[in-house]
C-alpha cells in the first residue's frame, strides 16, 4: 500500500517540512557524488553504530540525514511530505523542527538499546518520520489517507482512515521488530517503533490541546 496524500489540508505552508525534504535530498546527492572509499568513510563517520554506544551522540542527528539508496530516501520523504505538514501546522515551525530532531534522537537511542553489539551502520530519516506518524495519529484522528493498492496487475485508490492506516503500519513494524531480535537485520525496526511511540507521547507537549476557558 502506497500513501499518496491525506484529506486534511494544513492552514499554513509547511516550511520546515519542505526544508527537511530538500536538505535530505541535497545530502543524498552529495553522498552519491563521492567515490566508493570516500562514501564508506562518510557513512562510517556520521551513521549510528550501536556498538560505539554514546561516545559520539551527535550521530543520533547526523544519521537521520543519510540514506542508502533512492528507494530508501524517496519512501521516507513521501511519508514526511504527507504527514509532516499537519503536524507542523499544529506545533508551529520552530517547535516542529525541534520535535523532528528530538524524534530522530530518541528513535536512534531505542535502536542502540535493542542491538547494542551491532557494528552495522544505522542511517535514514525513518525514525524521525515514525515520530511524525505517531504525532499525526494523535493530532489528526479524523483524517483519511488516499492509498494506492495494487491488485494483481491493476491498481485502485482507497481512502483509509488515518488511524487504521497508521495502526497497521505500526503493527507491521512491531511484528518485524520482535522477529528481528537477536538476529541480523538491515532495517532499524525498533527505531521505527520507538519513534512512533515517542511521537504519540511528546506531541502532547509540543502541541497541547487548548484549554476551555469559562468567563463569568
Amino acid at each position: 500500500m502506497i500513501p499518496l496524500r491525506d484529506t486534511i489540508r494544513s492552514r499554513r505552508k509547511p516550511v520546515i517540512t519542505i526544508l527537511l525534504i530538500v536538505l535530505n535530498i541535497l545530502i543524498f546527492l552529495y553522498q552519491n557524488s563521492l567515490g566508493q572509499r570516500a562514501y564508506q568513510m562518510f557513512i562510517a563517520r556520521y551513521a549510528i553504530i550501536p556498538a560505539l554506544g554514546f561516545f559520539q551522540p551527535w550521530r543520533l542527528i547526523s544519521a537521520a540525514f543519510l540514506h542508502g539508496g533512492w528507494g530508501h530516501l524517496l519512501g521516507n520523504m513521501l511519508y514526511l511530505w504527507i504527514f509532516g505538514d499537519n503536524v507542523e501546522d499544529k506545533t508551529g515551525h520552530a517547535k516542529f523542527l525541534l520535535f523532528y530532531l528530538l524524534m530522530a534522537m530518541l528513535a536512534g537511542l531505542v535502536q542502540i538499546f535493542t542491538d547494542v553489539n551491532s557494528v552495522i551502520p544505522v542511517i535514514g530519516a525513518s525514525g524521525a518520520v515514525a515520530g511524525i506518524l505517531g504525532a499525526y495519529f494523535i493530532v489528526s484522528p479524523g483524517s483519511k489517507v488516499v492509498t494506492l493498492i495494487p491488485i494483481f496487475f491493476f491498481f485502485t485508490f482507497v481512502e483509509i482512515p488515518a488511524y487504521i492506516y497508521l495502526l497497521g503500519w505500526f503493527a507491521l513494524q512491531f511484528i518485524n521488530g520482535v522477529s528481528a531480535l537477536g538476529g541480523a537485520t538491515t532495517v532499524a525496526w525498533w527505531a521505527h517503533i520507538g519513534g512512533f511511540i515517542a511521537g504519540m507521547v511528546l506531541i502532547r507537549v509540543f502541541a497541547p490541546k487548548p484549554k476551555n476557558l469559562y468567563r463569568g
